[in-house]
């Protein structure tokens, strides 16, 4: 399938055959089982399979814009290769009823809860036992971890040109807190904690105070937060003029158990009202 699907990326703009349509169709079957990633863990680390990105785009190319029914008796207008995702009880994924929808192509593994509303877009992989939160929105490719949490208000970005870019990755454990955002190509690391109102980019410089200093750019252009972290909204000096300070995220510590017990008792008070 990958070198069919590099073929007719290649082509370019073209009138699509019934085969090509079927072969898209095959491909987002498998990113809604989960066997197609457009990144993934590797020993080496993760790997983006720009591949899967340029399926995904051929998507867009090759769909039609065509009225769609919704499951609430609305109508929503979209490509025609791009319905809402649908749902059955065998997912074992929690939807709860509110306004939240997905599109075709993203994977969410048996024992997800979506708290509405929310939204998680083609390409998307969201592993078992986490949380997507109200208003939050886990954007295309984006790579979410098992047992994360993405509190209400969650911003992960989506990215899929360039190609080769690696998308946001949320490793295991990892907590993002209300109102953050995350984009370009962030990592944040397993069991990491990003604070209520936290924006981290690839162009935005954290500082690791624990180390006293600024963390590295990654190889894939972006910042990798590492585990164990805990990053909170900061500020630094400016060098042009030092009466105004300019936005930094700040890591002030790693996890310890005071983070640790202030992490499950969210989640036990969470448990007792949904």
């Amino acid at each position: 399938m990958k070198d069919k699907i590099i073929s007719l990326y290649q082509q370019g703009a073209k009138d699509f055959t019934p085969e090509d349509r079927a072969l898209f169709d095959s491909f987002v079957a498998g990113l809604n089982q989960g066997r197609i990633r457009a990144c993934e863990p590797s020993d080496e680390g993760w790997v983006t399979n720009a591949w899967v990105k340029q399926g995904i785009l051929i998507g867009f190319r090759m769909g039609k814009l065509a009225r769609m029914p919704h499951s609430s008796h609305k109508e929503f207008y979209d490509k025609d290769t791009l319905p809402e995702k649908r749902f059955s009880l065998s997912d074992q994924v929690r939807v709860v009823p509110g306004g939240t929808s997905a599109r075709t192509g993203c994977y969410l593994a048996p024992g997800v809860t979506i708290m509405p509303p929310a939204y998680i877009n083609i390409g998307a992989w969201v592993g078992s036992g986490s949380l997507i939160d109200s208003h939050a929105l886990v954007g295309s490719c984006a790579q979410i971890g098992a047992n994360v949490h993405l509190s209400a208000g969650a911003m992960i970005g989506g990215v899929l040109e360039p190609i080769g870019s690696r998308p946001v990755v949320i490793e295991d454990d990892a907590f993002v807190g209300g109102n953050t955002g995350i984009y370009e190509g962030v990592m944040v690391s397993k069991a990491a904690v990003i604070a209520s109102g936290t924006i981290l980019t690839a162009s935005t410089p954290v500082f690791d105070l624990t180390q006293n200093r600024f963390l590295e750019m990654d190889p894939h252009g972006s910042y990798t937060i590492p585990p164990g972290a805990v990053v909170v909204p900061g500020s630094r000096k400016s060098r042009q003029n030092p009466d105004f300070h300019i936005y930094c995220p700040i890591i002030v510590k790693y996890r310890d158990a005071k983070t640790d017990q202030g992490l499950r008792l969210e989640d036990e008070l969470r448990h007792i009202f949904e």
